[in-house]
């Protein structure tokens, strides 16, 4: 294998013998390392081949601290086998991933509220008791001690595991997006917007939810009637942030948009705002 990018000491981007991109970590993997060296095999820990975007993978891999990765996929990977499945590797990255942020935002005494609790304990009992003892066991371990809440969502993480890789691999680039937008919504409500808040979660529920439609080509259109219209017209600095949301998913998923999705973006951006109340208006491209 060849190395194609250097990402940190402990994670690089490489091609394998068969042309495929291939994500890999463990500790001085990438140490003194430059594109088109032999990858040294010795130092490999772990080999991730994702379906596509595989520099994204390497990015997210980056962030998180080998131990927590080691961590997570030793405890992950119980609770996936305990519910009778194999263990998708992209499945792991998912789950360091929210672990990682998970313990960040803890750090900073951040915790967020999960707006889908009672779905998941009706639809999803087995996994979310799985989750529970999970997450017990990753607080036996971490310095920081993850809120209860935190199950709900490894809950998920499981669901999607057991599901298989394919899903798993759509749901890891929707999180990804999904961040993107996020960014977008930072740049423009400035500082005061709090991607840690209740508003900003009800946000990402809403993409969620936004996503599975436009999987199933089900966007929500015909049914807003002039809510569109009447958003700009009442707060239009929104209006347009939710237009470059539009134009960042309609340029990642490969489709238009409908209006009546852009109306319910806006009305999400709008509350965004409110709550963060900034003294500064909404930056527009006006």
């Amino acid at each position: 294998m060849r190395v194609v990018a250097v990402f940190n000491n402990n994670v690089v981007l490489a091609l394998d013998e068969l042309g495929r991109e291939v994500v890999l970590t463990g500790r001085g993997v990438g140490f003194k390392t430059r594109p088109g060296d032999d990858v040294a095999r010795e130092r490999v820990a772990r080999q991730f081949v994702p379906v596509t975007n595989a520099p994204t993978v390497a990015k997210v891999l980056a962030d998180i601290p080998p131990e927590e990765l080691t961590l997570v996929t030793e405890l992950f990977g119980d609770a996936v086998r305990e519910l009778g499945s194999p263990l998708p590797a992209l499945s792991v990255v998912a789950a360091a991933d929210h672990v990682h942020h998970a313990i960040e935002r803890t750090r900073r005494g951040v915790h967020l509220a999960h707006p889908l609790r009672a779905e998941v304990a009706y639809l999803h009992p087995r996994e979310l008791a799985v989750a529970e003892h999970l997450l017990d066991r990753l607080n036996a371990r971490l310095d920081v001690e993850l809120a209860p809440g935190e199950a709900y969502a490894l809950a998920m993480h499981l669901v999607h595991a057991c599901s298989g890789s394919a899903a798993m691999e759509e749901t890891f680039q929707h999180s990804a997006l999904i961040r993107q937008v996020f960014d977008l919504i930072s740049a423009a409500l400035g500082p005061t917007f709090q991607p840690d808040s209740i508003d900003a979660a009800r946000f990402a529920t809403h993409l969620r939810y936004f996503f599975v439609r436009d999987v199933q080509g089900c966007q929500h259109a015909g049914q807003a009637g002039g809510l569109a219209e009447l958003i700009a017209a009442q707060d239009p600095a929104a209006h347009q942030v939710a237009q470059r949301i539009r134009a960042l998913l309609e340029l990642r998923l490969g489709h238009p948009i409908s209006d009546d999705e852009v109306a319910y973006l806006s009305i999400h951006v709008a509350r965004l705002n409110s709550a963060a109340h900034s003294s500064s208006p909404v930056e527009t491209d006006g």
